[in-house]
């Protein structure tokens, strides 16, 4: 009977040094080079703001927010929504799209749509200023086709 016992502790041993030579070794981690500092003439948040390369899809979406915007110049104004709305799918950041879709449905009497189209607008251009001056007139007349 002991050697039984002795036979099971013995096979019980050689399977957990089996196993244990699978196992992956502990290693020290990689050691991190120092970062190295910022030149002193740019500062982390001017590194942040710097405007990257536009990628391929925002500048579709730049094309064809001109290409609705000359549809709305031609009174096309489904033809443009259409547009845009691609465009907005393709980059939901373009300010000047929201804008252009808020004048479509302004022209098309659609004041709710307009506005959440010229809010969104508002957002994205707040740092334009000269794209805030046309979303603010185009938030007066929408207000004004609201009241009328």
């Amino acid at each position: 009977m002991a050697s039984g016992v002795f036979k099971w502790v013995l096979m019980l041993a050689l399977g957990a040094l089996t196993l244990s030579g699978c196992a992956t070794p502990i290693s020290e981690p990689p050691s991190i080079p120092p970062e190295s500092p910022l030149p002193a003439s740019k500062g982390a948040e001017e590194i942040r703001d710097m405007p990257a390369e536009p990628s391929p899809r925002a500048l579709a979406s730049l094309r064809l927010t001109d290409q609705g915007r000359m549809l709305l110049e031609r009174g096309r104004t489904d033809d443009a929504i259409s547009l845009l709305e691609r465009a907005m799918g393709l980059h939901p950041t373009n300010g000047e799209n929201y804008y252009y879709l808020a004048e479509a449905w302004l022209l098309k009497g659609r004041t709710a749509q307009a506005e959440e189209f010229n809010r969104l607008a508002g957002i994205y251009l707040e740092k334009n200023a000269r794209w805030m001056g046309k979303v603010i007139e185009q938030k007066r007349r929408i207000k004004m086709r609201n009241e009328s």
